[in-house]
């Protein structure tokens, strides 16, 4: 085409002006008074007869009440860690309204499966196909989004009857929240927690059954504070052990000493010595001497000097007078004697030592034997008091569990009758109410009839006059033949004269 009409497309190079596009539109008249018309008509019959409502509701997400996991510890701590509902949670939700058991649900409840035209050609398909294809169709035509910066999902449904686009949302909010619920709290809590907490009742009994046995069996009551108590009792008695053998050496040495010391000591000392003449010996040995030289003179009266008794006489007398030399040589010695101190002081100390060693020794023995037996109590309390912790741990463990799993049961009771009176986290902001104004008013909608027929009709007229090959002015002539032109006639032509 541009090859053939070289001097249009210079001429189309070029801005039209308005003169030019008022020709075009003229003489294209006929194609865009009738698209435009067409389509006017066509706003016209659906502003009359297909005029559509739209029901709205909002679904407010807030965070609202929150079971409490299932753990180990009687009160679950509090989460911090968020206070806002997340994205997640809102994006949850409107998975949730359009999940396809709630779709069934309500195609069901408002027999949406009838409203297909469609349905005649298929007339031998079963109900649960025909449920499933107006669920699809519904999911199609309902509209459920998050609005931004908000914890609101707004749910609207366009119907051609104002009654069904309502009841469609009120059937969808009631199904979404029994769904809801049915998600959120699973059913089955309540008995199960019944059942744990008799469990752990029977076990708590058990143990404690276990835990008084073994007291009465054993004789302890506290195993452990009696094993402290027996240890630092054998502690105090290994001590006074240890003590009484330091004490046992020390008073064996100070024995052996105080024998050293007894064998060197004299057992007692002269305290005084007197020496004095004996006068009533000399006195009777000078008379006896007296006596004898009496004796002797009435001898010799009366015989001779060598006579027998005169000879006895004198040897008596010789004796009487070496008496009393004697005795006036080694005159008498009066000497006083007393127990010497260091020795009986030593003494003493000594048989001291000797009976405080028996003490020690007995002690000793009384101690050691005590200090065995401690340390075998002891024992035995240490082996009762591992026995009963591990009990009294079990004892714990187990009330812990019940006393856990009864506040479980009551929290699951409240979860239940929260749930039963529809307290959930989640509540319809917007009941869905019957709309009284189509979405599109019939003056909107003939406005943009208007508008889009006359954009339509000039799209078309300018489209089918640029594919027009026909040449319509001198000018054109003039460039597509070369020739000059001699006269134009004004008026209808006919166009195929120039083609």
């Amino acid at each position: 085409m541009s090859d053939r009409y070289p001097a249009r497309k210079a001429e189309d190079s070029a801005p039209p002006t308005l003169r030019e596009l008022a020709t075009v539109m003229f003489r294209q008249r006929r194609l865009f008074v009738g698209v435009s018309g067409l389509i006017f008509l066509l706003a016209l019959v659906y502003a009359v007869a297909g005029a559509t409502y739209r029901a709205h509701a909002r679904v407010l997400v807030r965070k609202g009440r929150s079971d409490p996991p299932v753990t180990a510890q009687q009160n679950a701590p509090p989460d911090f860690s968020r206070v806002e509902v997340t994205e997640e949670e809102l994006n949850s939700e409107v998975e949730l309204l359009k999940d396809d058991d709630v779709l069934r649900h309500v195609v069901q409840a408002n027999d949406l499966a009838a409203h297909d035209w469609l349905r005649w050609l298929r007339p031998y398909e079963e109900e649960a196909a025909r449920t499933e294809r107006a669920a699809k169709t519904l999911a199609g035509q309902l509209k459920v989004e998050s609005i931004k910066k908000t914890n609101l999902i707004a749910v609207s449904y366009d119907s051609p009857d104002p009654k069904v686009a309502a009841n469609v949302l009120q059937s969808l909010t009631r199904v979404y929240l029994q769904k809801h619920m049915e998600v959120q709290r699973p059913t089955g809590q309540t008995r199960f927690f019944d059942l744990q907490t008799e469990e752990s009742r029977r076990q708590l009994e058990e143990a404690e059954q276990r835990l008084i046995g073994f007291s009465k069996q054993r004789g302890v009551v506290m195993a452990a504070q009696q094993r402290d108590l027996a240890l630092q009792r054998l502690d105090s008695t290994e001590a006074d052990y240890r003590l009484t053998q330091v004490e046992m050496a020390e008073t064996a040495q100070r024995i052996e000493e105080l024998e050293a010391q007894l064998a060197k000591l004299p057992e007692r000392r002269i305290t005084q010595m007197r020496t004095a003449d004996n006068p009533e010996l000399l006195r009777t040995l000078k008379a006896s001497l007296l006596d004898l030289e009496l004796k002797r003179t009435q001898l010799l009266t009366k015989f001779e000097p060598n006579h027998r008794l005169v000879q006895e006489v004198d040897a008596q007398i010789l004796q009487a007078k070496s008496a009393i030399k004697s005795e006036s040589l080694a005159p008498v010695r009066d000497e006083t004697t007393d127990e010497d101190v260091n020795y009986a002081w030593a003494k003493a100390e000594l048989q001291k030592a000797q009976v405080q060693m028996k003490g020690l020794r007995a002690r000793a023995t009384a101690t050691g034997a005590h200090a065995a037996g401690y340390g075998a109590l002891a024992r035995q309390l240490g082996e009762d008091a591992i026995t009963q912790d591990a009990l009294a741990s079990n004892e714990k463990a187990a009330e812990g569990n019940y006393l856990l799993y009864v506040r479980k049961r009551e929290i699951a009771r409240m979860g239940d009758a929260l749930d039963d009176g529809g307290i959930v986290n989640v509540a319809i902001a917007e009941q869905p109410v019957v709309p009284a104004l189509p979405v599109w008013s019939v003056a909107t909608v003939l406005l943009l009839g208007l508008g889009a027929g006359l954009t339509v009709g000039t799209g078309v007229a300018f489209g089918a006059d640029y594919i027009d090959p026909a040449l319509r002015t001198p000018e054109e002539v003039m460039a597509c033949l070369e020739i000059p032109v001699l006269a134009s006639l004004p008026g209808k032509i006919d166009r195929r004269r120039f083609a």
